[in-house]
Protein backbone atom coordinates (compact mmCIF):
# COMPACT_ATOMS: atom_id res chain seq x y z
CA UNK A 1 0.00 0.00 0.00
CA UNK A 2 1.43 3.54 -0.85
CA UNK A 3 2.21 6.43 1.66
CA UNK A 4 -0.59 9.00 1.19
CA UNK A 5 1.00 12.11 -0.75
CA UNK A 6 2.11 14.97 2.02
CA UNK A 7 -0.19 17.59 2.09
CA UNK A 8 0.96 20.29 0.00
CA UNK A 9 2.88 23.50 1.56
CA UNK A 10 -0.23 25.72 1.42
CA UNK A 11 -2.65 23.28 3.09
CA UNK A 12 -3.71 25.21 6.02
CA UNK A 13 -2.79 23.06 8.87
CA UNK A 14 0.84 22.69 7.06
CA UNK A 15 0.80 26.24 6.52
CA UNK A 16 0.12 26.55 11.05
CA UNK A 17 3.06 24.79 11.26
CA UNK A 18 5.47 25.97 9.36
CA UNK A 19 4.52 29.76 10.38
CA UNK A 20 6.51 30.37 13.36
CA UNK A 21 9.71 29.81 11.66
CA UNK A 22 8.32 32.13 8.43
CA UNK A 23 7.86 34.59 10.92
CA UNK A 24 11.28 34.46 12.52
CA UNK A 25 12.44 34.46 9.04
CA UNK A 26 11.70 38.13 8.64
CA UNK A 27 12.40 39.25 12.38
CA UNK A 28 15.98 37.40 11.50
CA UNK A 29 15.96 39.99 8.26
CA UNK A 30 14.86 42.53 9.77
CA UNK A 31 17.31 42.33 12.17
CA UNK A 32 20.07 41.94 10.08
CA UNK A 33 18.99 45.23 7.95
CA UNK A 34 19.06 46.90 11.18
CA UNK A 35 22.57 45.80 11.63
CA UNK A 36 24.33 46.24 8.27
CA UNK A 37 22.85 50.22 8.35
CA UNK A 38 24.65 50.47 11.81
CA UNK A 39 27.97 49.43 9.66
CA UNK A 40 27.96 51.55 7.13
CA UNK A 41 26.46 49.32 4.40
CA UNK A 42 23.73 50.10 1.68
CA UNK A 43 21.25 47.86 0.65
CA UNK A 44 21.72 47.14 -2.91
CA UNK A 45 19.09 45.03 -5.06
CA UNK A 46 21.04 43.49 -7.81
CA UNK A 47 19.05 42.34 -10.92
CA UNK A 48 18.32 38.97 -11.65
CA UNK A 49 18.70 38.39 -15.25
CA UNK A 50 22.43 38.11 -16.17
CA UNK A 51 24.60 37.36 -19.31
CA UNK A 52 26.51 34.92 -17.43
CA UNK A 53 25.03 33.33 -14.29
CA UNK A 54 28.88 32.67 -13.14
CA UNK A 55 31.74 30.62 -14.10
CA UNK A 56 32.25 27.86 -11.94
CA UNK A 57 32.40 24.31 -13.33
CA UNK A 58 29.48 22.89 -10.78
CA UNK A 59 27.30 25.65 -10.60
CA UNK A 60 24.38 24.86 -13.20
CA UNK A 61 22.01 27.49 -14.23
CA UNK A 62 18.48 28.14 -15.27
CA UNK A 63 18.20 29.96 -18.86
CA UNK A 64 15.66 32.04 -20.30
CA UNK A 65 15.49 34.14 -23.29
CA UNK A 66 15.43 37.97 -24.14
CA UNK A 67 13.12 39.40 -27.03
CA UNK A 68 13.80 42.55 -27.94
CA UNK A 69 11.59 44.76 -29.61
CA UNK A 70 12.90 43.88 -33.31
CA UNK A 71 11.95 40.33 -32.05
CA UNK A 72 16.12 39.25 -32.15
CA UNK A 73 16.48 37.02 -29.49
CA UNK A 74 19.45 36.27 -27.37
CA UNK A 75 20.30 33.95 -23.77
CA UNK A 76 20.22 35.60 -20.68
CA UNK A 77 20.33 33.65 -17.44
CA UNK A 78 19.41 33.73 -13.70
CA UNK A 79 22.31 34.92 -11.31
CA UNK A 80 23.39 32.29 -9.18
CA UNK A 81 24.70 34.88 -7.04
CA UNK A 82 24.27 38.40 -7.37
CA UNK A 83 28.46 38.95 -7.46
CA UNK A 84 28.70 39.83 -10.96
CA UNK A 85 26.49 42.29 -10.00
CA UNK A 86 27.62 43.43 -7.00
CA UNK A 87 31.65 43.92 -8.09
CA UNK A 88 29.72 46.52 -10.56
CA UNK A 89 28.59 48.58 -7.88
CA UNK A 90 32.21 48.72 -5.90
CA UNK A 91 33.81 49.93 -9.44
CA UNK A 92 31.19 52.30 -9.55
CA UNK A 93 32.66 53.69 -6.29
CA UNK A 94 30.00 51.71 -3.59
CA UNK A 95 32.17 50.89 -0.79
CA UNK A 96 29.98 48.89 1.98
CA UNK A 97 27.06 47.05 0.08
CA UNK A 98 24.94 44.07 0.72
CA UNK A 99 21.88 42.18 -0.59
CA UNK A 100 19.40 39.67 0.14
CA UNK A 101 19.31 38.12 -3.20
CA UNK A 102 16.87 36.22 -4.79
CA UNK A 103 19.57 33.54 -6.61
CA UNK A 104 18.24 30.10 -8.54
CA UNK A 105 20.36 26.97 -9.42
CA UNK A 106 20.05 24.06 -11.33
CA UNK A 107 20.53 20.67 -10.19
CA UNK A 108 20.36 21.53 -6.43
CA UNK A 109 17.19 20.13 -4.26
CA UNK A 110 17.65 18.48 -1.19
CA UNK A 111 16.96 19.46 2.90
CA UNK A 112 20.14 21.90 2.44
CA UNK A 113 19.16 23.15 -1.15
CA UNK A 114 15.97 24.56 -2.69
CA UNK A 115 16.29 25.63 -6.71
CA UNK A 116 15.30 29.23 -5.72
CA UNK A 117 16.58 30.74 -2.57
CA UNK A 118 18.04 33.80 -0.38
CA UNK A 119 21.33 34.67 -0.64
CA UNK A 120 23.07 37.22 1.92
CA UNK A 121 26.07 38.62 0.31
CA UNK A 122 28.02 41.52 1.44
CA UNK A 123 31.37 43.31 0.05
CA UNK A 124 34.05 45.56 1.93
CA UNK A 125 35.97 47.79 0.24
CA UNK A 126 39.17 48.36 1.11
CA UNK A 127 39.15 45.70 4.11
CA UNK A 128 41.41 42.25 4.64
CA UNK A 129 38.97 39.25 4.75
CA UNK A 130 39.00 39.14 8.16
CA UNK A 131 36.74 41.95 8.87
CA UNK A 132 34.56 39.70 6.87
CA UNK A 133 35.09 36.70 8.61
CA UNK A 134 34.17 38.72 12.01
CA UNK A 135 30.98 40.08 10.08
CA UNK A 136 29.93 36.50 9.71
CA UNK A 137 30.26 35.78 13.28
CA UNK A 138 27.88 39.30 14.07
CA UNK A 139 25.82 37.63 11.84
CA UNK A 140 24.95 34.58 13.17
CA UNK A 141 24.93 35.80 16.40
CA UNK A 142 22.11 38.22 15.91
CA UNK A 143 20.12 35.61 14.08
CA UNK A 144 20.33 33.74 17.31
CA UNK A 145 19.03 36.15 19.45
CA UNK A 146 16.34 37.34 17.48
CA UNK A 147 14.77 33.25 16.98
CA UNK A 148 16.01 33.01 20.70
CA UNK A 149 18.01 30.04 19.85
CA UNK A 150 20.70 29.34 22.32
CA UNK A 151 22.27 26.66 20.42
CA UNK A 152 21.97 25.52 17.30
CA UNK A 153 21.34 22.07 15.97
CA UNK A 154 21.35 19.67 12.98
CA UNK A 155 20.93 15.85 12.51
CA UNK A 156 22.14 14.81 16.07
CA UNK A 157 24.63 17.87 15.84
CA UNK A 158 25.00 21.06 17.91
CA UNK A 159 26.80 24.50 17.92
CA UNK A 160 27.18 27.56 20.63
CA UNK A 161 26.02 30.35 17.96
CA UNK A 162 27.65 32.69 20.49
CA UNK A 163 31.06 31.00 20.53
CA UNK A 164 34.29 32.30 19.31
CA UNK A 165 35.01 30.63 15.86
CA UNK A 166 37.72 28.32 14.73
CA UNK A 167 40.26 29.45 12.72
CA UNK A 168 40.85 26.33 10.54
CA UNK A 169 42.91 25.78 7.16
CA UNK A 170 42.14 23.43 4.35
CA UNK A 171 45.53 21.53 4.85
CA UNK A 172 45.00 21.51 8.42
CA UNK A 173 41.65 19.64 8.28
CA UNK A 174 42.72 17.54 5.46
CA UNK A 175 45.61 16.65 7.53
CA UNK A 176 43.69 16.13 10.99
CA UNK A 177 40.64 14.01 9.61
CA UNK A 178 42.33 12.42 6.85
CA UNK A 179 46.05 11.78 7.66
CA UNK A 180 46.79 13.74 4.26
CA UNK A 181 49.18 16.20 3.26
CA UNK A 182 47.50 18.46 0.76
CA UNK A 183 49.90 20.97 0.03
CA UNK A 184 52.02 18.13 -1.18
CA UNK A 185 49.85 17.01 -3.81
CA UNK A 186 50.00 20.75 -5.06
CA UNK A 187 52.38 22.15 -7.80
CA UNK A 188 54.23 25.73 -7.24
CA UNK A 189 51.49 27.15 -8.65
CA UNK A 190 48.48 25.90 -6.58
CA UNK A 191 47.01 23.66 -9.46
CA UNK A 192 46.29 20.22 -8.56
CA UNK A 193 48.85 17.05 -9.11
CA UNK A 194 45.76 13.92 -9.34
CA UNK A 195 47.89 10.94 -8.73
CA UNK A 196 49.32 12.39 -5.80
CA UNK A 197 46.04 12.77 -4.06
CA UNK A 198 44.22 10.26 -5.54
CA UNK A 199 47.10 7.77 -4.06
CA UNK A 200 46.68 9.76 -0.48
CA UNK A 201 43.22 9.21 -0.72
CA UNK A 202 43.17 5.38 -1.59
CA UNK A 203 46.12 5.33 1.54
CA UNK A 204 43.51 6.69 3.58
CA UNK A 205 40.74 5.01 2.73
CA UNK A 206 38.85 7.04 0.72
CA UNK A 207 37.32 4.92 -2.74
CA UNK A 208 37.86 6.71 -5.80
CA UNK A 209 36.97 6.18 -9.41
CA UNK A 210 39.97 5.23 -12.02
CA UNK A 211 38.85 8.45 -14.08
CA UNK A 212 38.68 11.14 -11.50
CA UNK A 213 40.19 14.68 -11.56
CA UNK A 214 41.71 16.08 -8.45
CA UNK A 215 39.10 17.98 -7.69
CA UNK A 216 36.97 15.36 -8.00
CA UNK A 217 39.04 13.44 -5.57
CA UNK A 218 39.67 16.93 -3.11
CA UNK A 219 35.33 17.22 -3.20
CA UNK A 220 35.12 13.48 -2.22
CA UNK A 221 37.38 13.52 0.65
CA UNK A 222 36.16 17.00 1.96
CA UNK A 223 32.66 15.86 1.67
CA UNK A 224 33.33 12.12 2.93
CA UNK A 225 35.74 12.92 5.80
CA UNK A 226 36.11 16.50 6.72
CA UNK A 227 32.97 18.31 6.34
CA UNK A 228 31.14 16.51 9.23
CA UNK A 229 33.91 17.50 11.88
CA UNK A 230 33.67 20.97 11.13
CA UNK A 231 31.14 23.57 13.23
CA UNK A 232 30.38 20.98 16.03
CA UNK A 233 30.40 22.90 19.46
CA UNK A 234 31.54 26.56 18.16
CA UNK A 235 31.48 28.34 14.87
CA UNK A 236 34.68 26.95 12.09
CA UNK A 237 35.92 29.03 9.37
CA UNK A 238 37.64 26.72 7.16
CA UNK A 239 40.12 28.79 5.20
CA UNK A 240 42.86 28.96 2.82
CA UNK A 241 41.57 26.93 -0.01
CA UNK A 242 43.87 25.56 -2.80
CA UNK A 243 43.83 28.24 -5.88
CA UNK A 244 42.57 25.83 -7.59
CA UNK A 245 39.19 25.59 -5.45
CA UNK A 246 39.34 29.30 -5.47
CA UNK A 247 37.95 30.87 -8.41
CA UNK A 248 37.04 34.29 -7.90
CA UNK A 249 39.43 34.26 -4.72
CA UNK A 250 43.28 36.53 -4.88
CA UNK A 251 46.30 34.19 -3.90
CA UNK A 252 47.96 34.42 -0.31
CA UNK A 253 50.50 36.38 -0.14
CA UNK A 254 53.03 34.07 1.70
CA UNK A 255 52.07 31.00 -0.33
CA UNK A 256 50.97 31.11 -3.56
CA UNK A 257 49.89 27.92 -4.01
CA UNK A 258 46.63 28.88 -1.46
CA UNK A 259 44.06 30.80 -2.00
CA UNK A 260 41.96 33.93 0.35
CA UNK A 261 38.44 31.64 0.58
CA UNK A 262 36.70 30.94 3.79
CA UNK A 263 33.83 28.83 4.37
CA UNK A 264 31.83 29.01 8.11
CA UNK A 265 30.52 25.71 8.63
CA UNK A 266 28.20 25.24 12.00
CA UNK A 267 26.94 22.20 12.78
CA UNK A 268 28.67 20.61 9.73
CA UNK A 269 26.58 22.63 6.94
CA UNK A 270 28.10 25.21 5.36
CA UNK A 271 26.68 28.28 5.72
CA UNK A 272 28.85 31.27 4.04
CA UNK A 273 31.49 31.38 1.17
CA UNK A 274 33.74 34.07 1.32
CA UNK A 275 36.96 35.29 -0.28
CA UNK A 276 39.60 38.49 -0.26
CA UNK A 277 37.88 39.59 -4.10
CA UNK A 278 40.22 38.97 -6.95
CA UNK A 279 40.80 41.87 -9.31
CA UNK A 280 43.17 41.00 -12.05
CA UNK A 281 41.13 40.98 -15.58
CA UNK A 282 43.72 39.07 -16.46
CA UNK A 283 43.59 36.28 -14.46
CA UNK A 284 40.18 35.95 -13.72
CA UNK A 285 39.70 35.63 -17.89
CA UNK A 286 42.19 32.60 -17.55
CA UNK A 287 40.51 31.14 -14.58
CA UNK A 288 36.96 31.35 -15.95
CA UNK A 289 38.12 29.77 -18.72
CA UNK A 290 39.59 27.26 -17.40
CA UNK A 291 36.34 26.49 -15.37
CA UNK A 292 34.11 26.79 -18.30
CA UNK A 293 36.66 24.31 -19.78
CA UNK A 294 36.15 21.45 -17.03
CA UNK A 295 32.02 22.58 -17.08
CA UNK A 296 32.14 21.59 -21.10
CA UNK A 297 34.85 18.47 -20.06
CA UNK A 298 32.13 17.25 -17.47
CA UNK A 299 28.19 18.44 -18.47
CA UNK A 300 29.38 19.25 -22.07
CA UNK A 301 28.20 23.16 -21.71
CA UNK A 302 29.86 26.22 -21.12
CA UNK A 303 28.52 29.63 -19.77
CA UNK A 304 29.52 33.20 -21.22
CA UNK A 305 31.94 35.15 -20.00
CA UNK A 306 30.98 38.72 -18.58
CA UNK A 307 33.46 41.21 -20.65
CA UNK A 308 31.47 43.45 -18.53
CA UNK A 309 32.46 42.35 -15.18
CA UNK A 310 35.94 41.75 -16.36
CA UNK A 311 36.19 45.77 -17.64
CA UNK A 312 34.70 46.40 -14.47
CA UNK A 313 37.53 44.82 -12.41
CA UNK A 314 39.98 47.13 -13.66
CA UNK A 315 38.34 49.70 -11.58
CA UNK A 316 37.15 47.98 -8.76
CA UNK A 317 38.75 48.63 -5.52
CA UNK A 318 40.57 46.05 -3.06
CA UNK A 319 37.55 43.91 -1.60
CA UNK A 320 36.37 41.64 0.37
CA UNK A 321 33.21 39.92 0.10
CA UNK A 322 31.05 36.71 1.46
CA UNK A 323 27.88 35.20 0.71
CA UNK A 324 25.74 33.41 2.81
CA UNK A 325 22.81 31.11 2.89
CA UNK A 326 20.20 32.84 4.31
CA UNK A 327 17.77 29.97 4.65
CA UNK A 328 20.41 27.78 5.87
CA UNK A 329 20.79 30.21 9.06
CA UNK A 330 17.11 30.47 9.78
CA UNK A 331 16.88 26.40 9.74
CA UNK A 332 19.63 26.22 12.34
CA UNK A 333 18.06 29.53 14.29
CA UNK A 334 14.89 27.78 13.79
CA UNK A 335 15.50 24.05 14.21
CA UNK A 336 13.39 23.84 11.18
CA UNK A 337 14.30 19.93 9.31
CA UNK A 338 14.27 21.22 5.92
CA UNK A 339 14.87 24.37 4.14
CA UNK A 340 11.71 24.68 2.16
CA UNK A 341 10.29 24.47 5.85
CA UNK A 342 11.72 28.06 6.17
CA UNK A 343 10.95 29.17 2.52
CA UNK A 344 7.47 31.18 2.13
CA UNK A 345 6.11 29.61 -0.95
CA UNK A 346 8.90 26.40 -1.72
CA UNK A 347 9.92 25.91 -5.45
CA UNK A 348 6.94 23.75 -7.05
Amino acid sequence: MMAPAPSPWWAPERHRDRRPALLARNAIQNALRTWFAKEGFIEAACGQLAVSPGNEAHLHAFATEEIGTDAARRTLYLHTSPEFAAKKLLAAGETQIFDFARVFRNRERGPLHAPEFTMLEWYRANAPYEAIMADTGAVVRIAAETAGARAFHWRGKTCDPTAQAERLSVSEAFARFADIDLGATLDEAGNGLSDALAAAAAKAGVAIGSNETWTDVFSRILVERVEPHLGLERPCLLDRYPRCEAALARACTDDPRFAERFELYMCGVELANGFGELTDPVEQRQRFEAEMAEKHRVYGERYPIDEDLLSALAHMPPASGVALGFDRLVMLATGAPSIDTVLWTPAP
